[in-house]
């Protein structure tokens, strides 16, 4: 679904372009954070916090090949106790 007319779409990438690098990283880490927090809140609160990091990635990245998400998770840092609310 695109709902931006082409004059809106061409006048937000000009004022984006116009930011420095160090602003449009901060902005990209700010709505990562931003989301992980919405993905995070949507999780049982009862979760290891192995769990909880699995379902992330799951999450972000659905498409990953399941024996790599295994792999991932084995080397996940992290306790196997509920995580404190």
């Amino acid at each position: 679904m695109k709902d931006t007319t082409p004059e809106a779409e061409k006048l937000w990438r000009a004022l984006w372009a116009a930011e420095s690098p160090e602003r449009r990283l901060l902005c990209a880490l700010r709505m990562f954070d931003t989301a992980k927090a919405i993905v995070l809140s949507s999780f049982p609160p009862d979760l290891t916090e192995r769990e909880r990091k699995k379902r992330l990635l799951a999450r972000f990245y659905p498409d990953l090949d399941p024996l790599l998400m295994e792999q991932i998770v084995k080397q996940l840092p992290g306790s196997d106790s509920p995580h404190p609310t």
